[in-house]
């Protein structure tokens, strides 16, 4: 049957995509339906018709899933920074634990045999988790300034101060920030037209330490002198744990929302907090996982499947600020980090200092150009290495190193279980096997989840 735009159907949701929508089928056509819950039966309009599949808006919900529960957030169904929502803790879990199971099934090959599949680690208060947010400062149609989070696929923010994921101190930093600019006659930035001075505020938060950072993201090299930037920061510094209050220019017509340089307006450029017994600096500009509690239980289940003695050499390849290096360190002979971005190889260096770890070593670079030059020159060979990519998964460069390395075991942390899976197809192809998977809820509220897998030399 050929359905056609407008077109009103009735439909039974039974899974959910990759961007969090509802799919359900008609006569065999697919069709995305935004804010459906698995197990919902639903009457949907179509908005957009292909050939093979569509997307549609729901109408209204006939009959609504078990798993269906009343957001927490009022603005979670505009709002493009929450997915999942509507849907039930636990359906959540089983759901990220299915998708990791059909990726590695579908995209790596894998008999549901060869999957060792662990049950998904998830968080006892799935909401509140976030230490850090970054919030876009606009002007609306009326002229007033507004902040919040964009609805999904667009760049119109949703009007709103309190985010469920994040700290309280967020809305207080808010109602500072636009305070200050309304008072002061401080411009928002306009996209369309690249004029207006405040384009983002970050706010980074330690779950331990309990410090605070507000960085204002600026299209100028500084705020003016009539913008009396005191009273800003006399305002933020009356909100307990204010360690850390800077602007960061970025003067580009473009997307990426930091620039590259940080100017202290009061206190230290960084705050700091730990993951476990390791303690880290944080710059507005580093990359530091967002979830804490549950970072934690990711690397504590990647050293667990490391399963160290104290005589190994390991190598962490993608390693950042040398969060995971740093947590292997504790227990490994000798680590040795690499990563192509020269400031997290900084950081990591700093870290590793202010942990007084020693047997930790960074190099800046490509992994598939420093392990082998180490070998050469140094024999410096890998019992274990541990690798975190980006969402694109590795480079095969680096796959194909890996493979000549010839580690024991190789611990594959992923965010992203489609490109996790097109890699361990490689990997098993080439004298290795999955002993052990285990998915870690590291978004929830988020179609998002993290996946460790522990591989071993035949």
């Amino acid at each position: 049957m050929n359905y056609k735009k407008n077109d009103i159907l009735t439909l039974k949701i039974e899974d959910i995509g990759n961007d969090g929508e509802g799919i359900g089928k008609a006569d065999g056509y697919t069709l995305f339906v935004k804010d459906a819950v698995i197990g919902d039966e639903v009457e949907v309009k179509i908005m957009k018709a292909k050939k093979h599949y569509g997307y549609a808006h729901l109408e209204k919900v006939i009959s609504p899933s078990p798993d269906r529960v009343k957001p927490l957030c009022p603005i979670a169904k505009p709002c493009g920074g929450c997915q999942l929502q509507a849907m039930s803790y636990a359906a959540q879990l089983r759901f990220k634990q299915n998708k990791v199971l059909n990726n590695l099934s579908r995209i790596g090959g894998f008999s549901e045999a060869e999957i060792p599949m662990e049950p998904i680690l998830g968080m006892d208060e799935p909401f509140y988790y976030r230490n850090k947010a970054v919030f876009p400062v606009r002007t609306d149609k009326d002229g007033n300034l507004i902040t919040g989070f964009y609805a999904g696929r667009s760049h119109n923010i949703i009007n709103n101060r309190k985010c469920y994921l994040g700290v309280d101190e967020n809305e207080q930093v808010l109602d500072i920030v636009l305070d200050w600019m309304e008072r002061n006659h401080v411009s928002a930035y306009d996209e369309k037209t690249g004029k207006g001075l405040v384009r983002h505020v970050l706010i980074r938060y330690g779950f331990t330490t309990r410090e605070v950072m507000v960085c204002l993201v600026i299209n100028g090299k500084k705020i003016s002198k009539a913008a009396k930037s005191e009273e800003l920061v006399n305002a933020l510094r009356t909100i307990p744990g204010m360690t850390s209050i800077t602007t960061c220019a970025n003067m580009k017509k473009t997307n990426v929302i930091m620039g590259d340089t940080i100017d202290p307006l009061w206190g230290q450029t960084y705050i700091t907090d730990y993951i476990g017994k390791i303690l880290f600096q944080i710059s507005p500009l580093s990359f530091y996982q967002v979830n804490p509690a549950q970072t934690k239980v990711l690397y504590e289940t990647a050293l667990e499947y490391a399963n160290l003695h104290g005589d190994e050499t390991v190598w962490d390849l993608y390693c950042g600020i040398g969060t995971i290096s740093l947590f292997l360190a504790q227990k490994a002979k000798q680590v040795y980090g690499v990563e192509i971005v020269p400031e997290a190889i900084e950081d990591a260096r700093c870290n590793a200092k202010l942990n007084k770890i020693e047997n930790a070593k960074f190099f800046t670079g490509r992994a598939e150009d420093v392990m082998p030059d180490q070998y050469e020159k140094k024999q410096i060979r890998a019992d274990v290495i541990v690798v975190d990519p980006p969402r694109k998964g590795c480079e095969e460069s680096v796959l194909y190193t890996m493979i000549q390395m010839q580690p024991e075991k190789i611990v594959y942390v992923s965010c992203d279980s489609a490109t996790l899976a097109r890699d361990l197809k490689y990997l098993c192809g080439h004298g290795y096997e999955m002993k052990r998977v285990r998915a870690v809820d590291q978004f929830p509220q988020t179609v998002h989840v993290e996946t460790i897998v522990l591989l071993q030399r035949h």
